[in-house]
């Protein structure tokens, strides 16, 4: 359970950065700067209420939440925007996704050179974490788009080549 906790946490956190700060998510859910600073903080047990998680998804676009939530009962969320997959590259969301791969391969050694790792030093691999999790989401929208539509030529050249 402290492992879904901690999830829930991390989503808080990101969906008061994605919603613009602690001030924004203050005027959009009409909860004090110290409420709003408690939901934001790893060290605080305070969960937001489902009508706080609504109104900042559906601010931010992004059901963060939500989605552990669904996670944790073995379920996923769909895309309701699945047409705005259908122009991402697939070339682009990979070369993102090893982006942040190598970020969180970065930013775990130095966690782990000095042989202990620290709370905030989790909270900062969690957040690169998540970078590396949407990565590997809009890779496999693209993904499933060029699925559903039967294949998709690649649109790859070779430079100086003919045809």
């Amino acid at each position: 359970m402290d492992a879904f906790i901690y999830r829930v946490k991390a989503a808080q956190r990101d969906l008061i950065e994605r919603c613009g700060g602690i001030r924004r998510a203050e005027e959009i859910t009409g909860f004090s700067k110290s409420q709003v600073g408690r939901w934001n903080s790893p060290n605080d047990p305070d969960l937001m209420p489902i009508g706080v998680i609504a109104s900042l998804e559906r601010d931010c676009g992004q059901a963060l939440v939500t989605s552990v939530m669904a996670e944790t009962n073995g379920r996923r969320l769909s895309d309701p925007e699945i047409e705005r997959a259908q122009d991402v590259c697939l070339l682009r969301n990979h070369a993102e996704l090893m982006r942040q791969s190598a970020e969180l391969a970065h930013t775990i050694a130095g966690v782990v050179a000095d042989g202990q790792v620290t709370p905030s030093e989790a909270a900062s691999v969690d957040r690169v974490a998540a970078e590396l999790e949407r990565a590997a989401s809009d890779l496999r929208a693209s993904i499933a788009v060029i699925k559903s539509r039967g294949g998709q030529a690649s649109g790859l050249r070779v430079v100086g080549g003919e045809g």
